[in-house]
C-alpha cells in the first residue's frame, strides 16, 4: 500500500526515537514491515525526508537499537544544498549524516561527477571518497573515456567550505596521464568566490616570446579581494600582474597594474597602472574616478592591453535629476603619440556645469539655463609657438571661460499638419588667456542665435499594415556674421550628420560658434513594417548667404553651400543593423564616407565598419585616410566557433592588423586559442605577432558557462 506515513502509523514502535527526529523525519513506502522489537523494513519505491535531506531507494531496513539504516538501491541522496550521491548499497545513521556508500557517485551542482568504489559521510560536513575518477564531462558506452579526469586515491568534499581536496591527483586528458600532483585543492562548483589558482593562459609574441600566465586569487574578507598574475616569458620577460577590488555600502574601487623586466627594453622598468571607482553621494550626487599611467608608448602593445595613446585620469561628480544635470570634473591628459608634447597640450583641465530645464512662463515652450566654467593649463611657459609641435599655438597658453546661455523654443500645429517652431539662444562668455602674445589678457563675447522651423510631417498606411513617414524640414537661422577673434581648443573636430543636420550650432564645444544667415534643409523618410524590420533615408544640405570660412573641407560644411549628406539605417529581425553615412558635393565626390553593419546570429556573426576620410590640416590629419575593419564568428559544429579580424588599410594597399581565433566548448571544457599579427610599426612599436592560448576544465566554480553536452549514439 502506497503512501504510509511511518511515524503516523507507528507511534508505539517510534517512541524510543528522539524528540526531534519524530518531529522530523518521514518515510514513504509501498510497503513496511515491523519484525521483531527494533527493526523496521521498507520496500519498492522508497522515499525518505529528513532535515532538508532527501534518500530515494528499493529498500530500507532501519534498526532501531543501532540507529542505523541499512540501504539497497539503486540509491539517490540529495541534501538541502543540491547535492546528489548515487550509490548501490549503503549504511547509514539514522539522520544520514554518518556511513558508508558503495560503488557510489557525487554529484556536484548537477555537472561535476566523482565516481568512486565507496563513498563516506563524515559528520553531514564531510564526504570522503576512495580510488576516485573525477570529470564533468559525458561518458557514452561506445566511448567510455572522458574528454578529462582527474584520478585520486583518495578525495575530500567539505560541503562547509565548499573545497574538493585530491590525494594523488593525476590530470588525464582524452585517456592520457598529463601530470600528477601529491595534493590538489579545487572548489566546488557552487562555490563562487575562494582564494586558489585561477584558469592559466599561454601567451607567445615575436618580442617577447612563449610565456605562461598563472593567476591566483587572494579573498580579503567578504569584501575586498587580490589577485597576482606571474607571467614569465622565454625571452628574459618577468612581470607580475595585479588587480586589487574593494567594495563599498555606497560604491567600489578597482586598482590593476603591472610591473615588467624585458629584453626590449633592458635598462629600464616597465608598467603600467588603472585605478577605477565610483561612489553614490548624499543628495544623489555620484562620485566616479579613473587614474591612469604608463611606463612608456609600446607597453600596452607589448603586453596585449587595450591600445590607448592618449591617457586621462579624471575625477567627476554629477547629479542628474528631472530637468536638472550638475557636473564638474577635473582631468589630467597624457599623450604617448609619437610627434605629440605633453609640455604644449592642456594637460590639466576643469570644469563646473549646471544646466536646467523650466518652463518659459508668459512665453510659452520651453527654455533652459546653463551655466560653466572652464579652465585649462600647459606646462610650458612660452608665450609663442616653437617647432616642438605641429600646430600654431603658443605652446604655453592656458586659458579660463565662465559662460552664461539661455535657450528657448516654442511649437504651433500650423494649417495641413504643419508644425512650426520658434527657438533661439543667447550666450554671454568672458575668457582670461594667459603666456600668450596673441590673445593675451581679458576678453569677453556675446552671441547668439535665432531661428525659425517648419515641419510637415506625412504619415501613409502601405500594404500589409507598413506605415510610410515622410518629413521635410526647412530651418532658418539667423545669427552675427562675425563675433571675438578667440582661440579654439575644444572645437576643432566638427562633424556633420542627421543628428545635427538641424542645430544651430555644429561647434561640439564652446570655443568656437557657428556664425552667418543660413538654412538647414532635409527630408526623411521611414518604413515600419509589421513584422519587425525598419528603413530610415535622410538627405539634407546647409545653404549659407555667404562663405564664413570657419570650417575645413573635410567637414564637409565648407563653402556658401555645404556638402549634400545622405544617410540610412536599417533594422531587421533577423539580428542585421546597418548605417550609412555619406558626404558628396554637387560633382558627388565624396567627402566623407561611414558604414557600419553588425549582423548576430546564433550560428555566425559579422561586424563591418568602413571609414573613408580627405586629408584637412584643420583636423590634423595631413594624409586621406580609407581603412576597412571586418570582425567576424562562425559555429562549425555545436563545439567549435571560429573567429576572424582585420584591420585594412585601402588607402595605402596593406593589411594593418589580421587575426584568427578558434573556439571549443562542451559540458565540461572550454580551450580558446587565437592568433594576431600587427603590421603597421612606429617610431615605438614594431610590427609583432601574438598567441594565445587558454584551456579551462568546466564544473569547479570557474564561472565559465557550459557548452552543450555531447550525445550519446551518434
Amino acid at each position: 500500500m502506497r503512501l504510509i506515513r511511518l511515524l503516523a502509523l507507528c507511534a508505539a514502535f517510534l517512541a524510543p526515537l528522539p524528540l526531534a527526529a519524530q518531529q522530523a523525519a518521514t518515510l514513504v513506502a509501498d510497503s513496511v514491515a515491523i519484525t521483531g522489537e527494533s527493526t523496521l523494513v521498507a520496500q519498492g519505491n522508497v522515499e525518505v525526508f529528513y532535515q532538508g535531506r532527501r534518500v530515494q531507494a528499493q529498500r530500507i531496513i532501519y534498526n532501531q537499537a543501532a540507529d542505523s539504516l541499512s540501504i539497497e538501491g539503486p540509491i539517490v541522496l540529495k541534501d538541502d544544498s543540491g547535492t546528489f550521491i548515487l550509490a548501490d548499497q549503503a549504511e547509514l545513521s539514522a539522520d544520514l549524516t554518518q556511513g558508508v556508500l558503495t560503488s557510489a557517485r557525487l554529484v556536484l551542482n548537477q555537472q561535476l561527477q566523482l565516481a568512486a568504489t565507496e563513498i563516506s559521510r563524515i559528520g553531514g560536513r564531510y564526504t570522503r571518497l576512495g580510488r576516485t575518477v573525477a570529470s564533468s564531462c559525458q561518458v557514452c558506452a561506445e566511448n567510455p573515456t572522458p574528454l578529462w579526469e582527474i584520478r585520486a586515491s583518495q578525495v575530500v568534499h567539505d560541503d562547509v567550505q565548499r573545497q574538493i581536496y585530491f590525494s594523488d591527483a593525476q590530470l588525464r586528458i582524452a585517456g592520457m596521464p598529463v601530470f600528477w600532483l601529491p595534493r590538489l585543492r579545487m572548489p566546488d562548483p557552487r562555490l563562487t568566490r575562494a582564494s586558489g589558482v585561477l584558469t592559466p593562459s599561454l601567451r607567445t609574441t615575436s618580442g617577447l616570446g612563449t610565456g605562461l600566465k598563472l593567476p591566483y586569487f587572494i579573498t580579503l574578507g567578504d569584501s575586498r579581494d587580490l589577485t597576482l598574475t606571474p607571467y614569465v616569458t622565454t625571452k628574459g620577460g618577468r612581470t607580475l600582474e595585479l588587480r586589487y577590488r574593494q567594495a563599498f555600502s555606497s560604491g567600489g574601487i578597482e586598482v590593476s597594474g603591472a610591473w615588467s623586466r624585458d629584453e626590449l627594453l633592458p635598462d629600464d622598468l616597465r608598467g603600467h597602472v588603472l585605478a577605477t571607482g565610483a561612489f553614490e553621494l548624499p543628495r544623489d550626487f555620484d562620485l566616479t574616478f579613473r587614474i591612469e599611467g604608463v611606463s612608456d608608448p609600446a607597453y600596452y602593445l607589448d603586453y596585449g592591453l587595450p591600445e590607448r595613446d592618449r591617457l586621462d585620469s579624471r575625477v567627476e561628480v554629477s547629479r542628474t535629476r528631472r530637468n536638472e544635470h550638475i557636473e564638474g570634473r577635473l582631468i589630467y591628459f597624457h599623450s604617448i603619440r609619437d610627434g605629440e608634447s605633453n609640455a604644449t597640450l592642456p594637460s590639466l583641465v576643469g570644469d563646473l556645469t549646471f544646466h536646467r530645464r523650466f518652463s518659459a512662463g508668459p512665453l510659452g515652450g520651453e527654455a533652459g539655463l546653463r551655466l560653466q566654467t572652464h579652465s585649462q593649463y600647459r606646462s610650458s611657459t612660452l608665450p609663442f609657438d616653437t617647432d616642438i609641435d605641429a600646430d600654431t599655438d603658443a605652446d604655453g597658453r592656458d586659458m579660463a571661460r565662465a559662460s552664461v546661455r539661455v535657450d528657448w523654443r516654442r511649437n504651433w500645429v500650423l494649417p495641413a499638419g504643419i508644425v512650426g517652431t520658434l527657438l533661439g539662444e543667447a550666450t554671454a562668455d568672458v575668457y582670461q588667456i594667459t603666456q600668450d602674445d596673441i590673445y593675451d589678457g581679458t576678453t569677453t563675447r556675446l552671441h547668439g542665435a535665432a531661428a525659425m522651423e517648419f515641419r510637415w510631417p506625412w504619415v501613409r498606411a502601405g500594404r500589409g499594415g507598413a506605415q510610410h513617414v515622410v518629413e521635410p524640414v526647412a530651418q532658418l537661422i539667423w545669427s552675427p556674421s562675425s563675433t571675438e577673434d578667440l582661440p579654439n581648443e575644444d572645437s576643432a573636430l566638427v562633424e556633420f550628420d542627421e543628428g545635427n543636420l538641424f542645430s544651430l550650432n555644429r561647434f561640439p564645444g564652446s570655443d568656437a560658434t557657428e556664425r552667418g544667415t543660413r538654412a538647414n534643409l532635409g527630408i526623411s523618410w521611414t518604413r515600419f513594417d509589421p513584422a519587425g524590420w525598419s528603413l530610415g533615408l535622410t538627405a539634407g544640405r546647409v545653404i549659407r548667404t555667404r562663405d564664413t570660412a570657419q570650417f575645413g573641407g573635410a567637414s564637409g560644411l565648407d563653402g556658401q553651400r555645404s556638402d549634400w549628406l545622405v544617410a540610412m539605417q536599417l533594422g531587421l529581425n533577423g539580428g542585421l543593423m546597418m548605417t550609412n553615412r555619406v558626404l558628396f558635393d554637387d560633382d558627388l565626390e565624396v567627402t566623407k564616407a561611414e558604414l557600419r553593419m553588425d549582423l548576430q546570429r546564433d550560428d555566425y556573426g559579422l561586424a563591418a565598419s568602413y571609414v573613408r576620410l580627405m586629408a584637412d590640416p584643420l583636423e590634423s590629419r595631413d594624409t586621406p585616410v580609407s581603412e576597412l575593419t571586418l570582425d567576424g564568428r562562425y559555429r562549425v559544429t555545436d563545439f567549435w566557433t571560429a573567429k576572424a579580424s582585420s584591420r585594412y588599410d585601402v588607402k595605402a594597399d596593406r593589411t594593418a592588423r589580421a587575426g584568427v581565433g578558434l573556439e571549443f566548448r562542451n559540458e565540461c571544457m572550454s580551450v580558446d586559442l587565437s592568433l594576431s599579427r600587427r603590421f603597421t610599426s612606429s617610431t615605438s612599436v614594431q610590427p609583432t605577432t601574438d598567441f594565445g592560448l587558454s584551456v579551462d576544465l568546466l564544473g569547479f566554480g570557474s564561472g565559465t558557462a557550459p557548452g552543450p553536452s555531447r550525445r550519446c549514439g551518434r
